[in-house]
């Protein structure tokens, strides 16, 4: 009988951690029967119990663990399996069961059998370096094993419970912030809760005033965004939170209110109020510096941002006179940071404000050979719609969304006929996917580097150099 007709959901058994899944969860196998283990670490040996039971798979969670794992660290953090997940595993054990799912995913998915990373770019700062954290007020907070009787779960400020949009876990303090982060959520926090105006939104109901605390830092500049986005227009009601933040924290360079009276669950409003200082923080990658407004896609890691930077600038390896296109550009950081080493660099991307965010931050570095186009990447290229006075590239960037590439543009950037692609991608499953389209069109893998933009997180961020 196979073991896996023995696995049942609401069973309690006995595993061997053996790896990390891609998206941070513990792998363990009955036989070939894959077990997706919560909280699991490599390593360790538990018992899990089965919550979950499918055709190809299962999912437990860690009830006790009876072999610690050789790679186990300590920490920081509480709840850290909420948000940022690989705490309790030590960071060099992590950058290296990332590089494991980069190669399966080359290997398995791509059908490239002899993949192997070229490079691993470890970050130094493994804490409080995100530039950008987004906390949610709300009257629906969810409530730890490990917390004593009778919380108050009528208010939180804190980070969705994953799977979850109406509930919030109360969080005192993050690590992967700036320090002077947690000092704004604890003032928020005994704020909002010693004034019965400043009620939490509800989703479900669509009652409530507060949505979002956003906290920007420009690590580089030692500026500081908070934005306080609200379910509708009410400056005065506001007046308690801003005046004790601006007065207990001098910190703060800039203060607005995004107000956002949509249903949609999102931290940026039909209209913005500017309540102190600048509408824009700055930071700084290498020697450029950039506007960062409320609602700016920016890297969310400036430490390895210049790191992710000099990756795909070495992998270009100019000389000067190339013309390079910077696909899915966003606000065009990948095409600023190029440009004063290239002929001329195009970027492409389809939203209108990443585009003017773009045009305003070459500006700024005074950079004239910079050039950004409008475009719907699924058929721009495909329907002939790029200008005739834009030269063929020699290099191009490509740096899509989680999904990785539309069919049409994978299928199509070939023709395009550059001697270099550089593919930049936060999803190797998908990255692998394209890059065999590309392989099936001439293009080969010359190099592969990983930065570790995301410490004690499951993400990655790989930088591909492909030529014919």
């Amino acid at each position: 009988m196979n073991d896996s007709v023995l696995i049942k959901k609401g069973s309690e058994i006995e595993l061997k951690v053996e790896s990390l899944a891609f998206g941070g969860m513990g792998l363990a196998k009955i036989d070939d029967f894959v077990v997706f283990v919560k909280n699991g670490i490599p390593g360790q040996r538990v018992n899990a119990f089965i919550y979950k039971k499918k055709k190809g798979f299962a999912e437990a969670r860690v009830t006790k663990i009876i072999d610690e794992s050789p790679y186990v660290a300590e920490s920081k953090c509480g709840h850290y399996w909420i948000c940022s997940k690989l705490q309790s595993l030590s960071y060099d054990q992590q950058l290296k069961e990332k590089e494991k799912q980069v190669e399966d995913a080359f290997q398995r998915l791509g059908g490239f059998s002899d993949f192997k990373l070229d490079n691993i770019r470890g970050a130094k700062q493994i804490y409080n370096y995100r530039n950008k954290m987004e906390f949610t007020f709300s009257p629906h907070r969810w409530i730890l094993e490990s917390e004593p009787e009778g919380v108050d779960s009528s208010f939180a400020l804190g980070l969705h419970i994953p799977g979850r949009y109406d509930k919030i876990l109360d969080v005192d303090e993050c690590h992967i912030q700036p320090e002077i982060g947690n000092k704004i959520l604890s003032i928020a926090k005994d704020v909002c809760l010693n004034n019965r105006e400043l009620k939490p939104y509800d989703p479900k109901t669509n009652v409530g005033f507060l949505r979002y605390l956003m906290l920007r830092f420009g690590v580089k500049t030692d500026q500081l965004m908070v934005n306080i986005v609200t379910a509708y227009d009410d400056i005065n009601k506001l007046s308690p939170l801003i005046d004790t933040l601006l007065k207990d924290v001098p910190e703060i360079t800039s203060m607005v209110n995004n107000v956002n009276t949509r249903k949609a669950d999102v931290a940026y409003g039909e209209f913005e109020n500017l309540i102190y200082g600048n509408q824009y923080i700055e930071e700084k990658i290498g020697e450029l510096k950039f506007e960062i407004s409320a609602n700016s896609f920016f890297q969310t890691n400036s430490y390895q941002g210049e790191v992710l930077y000099e990756e795909i600038k070495k992998a270009a390896n100019l000389k000067g006179d190339e013309i390079v296109y910077d696909l899915y550009c966003g606000t065009g950081s990948i095409a600023l940071y190029l440009a004063r080493h290239v002929k001329e660099v195009y970027g492409f991307e389809v939203i209108r404000s990443s585009l003017e965010n773009a045009e305003k931050n070459s500006v700024i570095n005074k950079i004239d050979n910079a050039h950004f186009l409008k475009a719907n990447l699924d058929t721009f290229f495909k329907s002939r719609q790029l200008p005739r006075k834009v030269p063929k590239p020699d290099i191009v960037i490509v740096d899509p969304p989680r999904a990785g590439m539309h069919p049409d543009m994978s299928g199509y950037l070939h023709k395009l006929k550059a001697d270099k692609i550089i593919y930049v991608s936060c999803n190797p499953t998908t990255q692998a996917r394209d890059v065999q389209i590309l392989s099936d069109n001439g293009y080969n893998i010359k190099n592969a580097v990983m930065v570790d933009m995301f410490p004690h997180t499951p993400h990655i961020e790989m930088v591909m150099l492909l030529s014919k």
